[in-house]
């Protein structure tokens, strides 16, 4: 019963310990680090937050259509001298209203007030129009900005994969060069120990295995580095990445040349709504200089417990508001002499709106472009790879023979060794031409701003 248990318990063991290194292995495609950054990586977050603080801008911007109610109330204890003359406007000295006294002593009374005053503008000429719209637009620019960040991330994830997997291709191509450099080794240095060759043909191919065997380590230091960056961007810890290549070892498919259209791409689009954003933040400043109209109405009470002969009533007498007023009125009010300033921040926007029109201009120029170089390095590209394998081919045939003379007597270990760096290069050369085409169809999409043929390309 108890070598029961202990069994039970042993295999609980195992399949925790199974299911713990599965949920650490995350085996990824091209698609899902894409995907997985497009959503997480913080500068896509930081855009995402950026699109809810220009949509409370639309809000307050809305808000200047609707009517303004301030209200007050307020008890003082206060002495009640006061006397003829003028003050300009200021936030020091309290105002005193009533008719001047005579008097100058400190005795004090109780004052209260409270009331409300409703403020609204019917009409303005547009230009509580012009500031949402303007608003509207600084939302479009952050939801343009947030599809060009995660289009950015995006590119940037593809390529990083695409470095991983080119970096995985040399280490294996590098550990057959090891591979093929220890079995080397170990015929030839039996031989010089059995008499058959010489010890310096021994020494030679202990010095290839050891070449092969740094070039090797290189290798993986790229192919770890190349895992670092991949990490960045899909968020899962270096050593927890395992990624599956899909079609990208295979050749890859003749897309043809697609339509180009630059102001698809979000880079050229972002800018259209910052070009967008300037105006209409050019048309606020033109509506600006112009009459405010404004319905007013009031309504408020005071009290006091002042009398208008210098007397005062004791008590509590003051702290109610039992003396009423109200009023309604129409207000016009017209910033005469800010119309120099207007038009200087008028002339300062309008520069502004035209060096983003030249920006734009200068964007959609580059990635144009930026489009005929990657068009221009996918054709060469496909020659590359269209050429690799016939060196591969005959490196493979030509390092075959070298070790045939060699065990024949009739070659040298100089020529087999230098016919093992030849396949080795060349199994190097067509694993990275074949990713070149992919890497040559990746800045295509990128300047055309559409990835996702490239990713439906590259599907399993």
């Amino acid at each position: 019963m108890q070598t029961t248990h202990c069994a039970t318990a042993t295999a609980l063991a195992l399949l925790l310990a199974t299911t713990g290194l599965a949920q650490q292995i995350q085996n990824i495609t091209i698609q899902q680090a894409v995907e997985n950054a497009s959503r997480n990586y913080p500068a896509v977050i930081v855009s995402q937050e950026q699109i809810d603080v220009a949509s409370a801008g639309i809000q307050l911007a809305r808000t200047a259509y609707l009517p303004r109610l301030d209200s007050i109330v307020q008890i003082n204890r206060a002495t009640r001298n006061n006397v003829f003359g003028l003050l300009f406007p200021q936030s020091v000295i309290p105002s005193i209203s009533g008719p001047v006294l005579g008097t100058n002593n400190f005795e004090t009374v109780w004052g209260s007030a409270v009331g409300a005053t409703v403020t609204w503008e019917p009409f303005d000429f547009g230009l509580r129009s012009a500031s949402v719209s303007a608003a509207t637009t600084a939302r479009t620019r952050t939801e343009a900005t947030l599809k060009r960040t995660q289009f950015e991330v995006s590119v940037a994830t593809a390529d990083a994969f695409l470095t991983m997997v080119a970096a995985q291709e040399t280490v294996q191509a590098a550990q057959a060069a090891v591979d093929r450099a220890q079995s080397l080794h170990q015929v030839v240095r039996a031989q010089a120990e059995a008499q058959l060759r010489p010890g310096a043909d021994a020494s030679r191919t202990e010095a290839e295995l050891a070449a092969a065997r740094t070039q090797l380590v290189q290798a993986e230091q790229a192919r770890d580095v190349a895992r670092a960056l991949l990490s960045q961007f899909v968020g899962i810890p270096p050593p927890q990445i395992v990624i599956s290549t899909g079609k990208l070892l295979l050749p890859a498919p003749d897309q043809g040349s697609s339509q180009f259209d630059v102001t698809q791409n979000p880079i050229a689009a972002e800018q259209s709504a910052v070009v967008n954003q300037k105006k209409a933040d050019l048309e606020i400043l033109e509506k600006s200089y112009v009459p405010r109209f404004f319905a007013q109405a009031s309504a408020f009470a005071r009290g006091t417990g002042a009398l208008t002969n210098g007397d005062r009533v004791g008590g509590l007498n003051g702290l109610a508001p039992d003396t009423q007023n109200y009023a309604l009125g129409f207000s016009i009010t017209f910033p005469v002499f800010d119309r120099a300033s207007i038009r200087a921040r008028e002339a300062g926007q309008s520069a502004t709106f035209r060096a983003e029109m030249a920006r734009y201009d200068q964007i959609t120029t580059e990635l144009t472009s930026r489009r005929n170089v990657a068009l221009a390095v996918l054709e060469g590209s496909r020659k590359v790879a269209a050429n690799t394998p016939i060196a591969v081919s005959a490196a493979t045939t030509a390092n075959q023979q070298a070790n045939a003379r060699y065990q024949a007597g009739l070659g040298t270990i100089v020529e087999v060794a230098d016919a093992q760096r030849l396949l080795t290069q060349a199994e190097i050369d067509d694993a990275l031409a074949r990713l070149g085409v992919w890497r040559a169809m990746l800045s295509m999409a990128a300047a055309s701003g559409d990835i996702q043929p490239f990713l439906t390309s590259a599907a399993p």
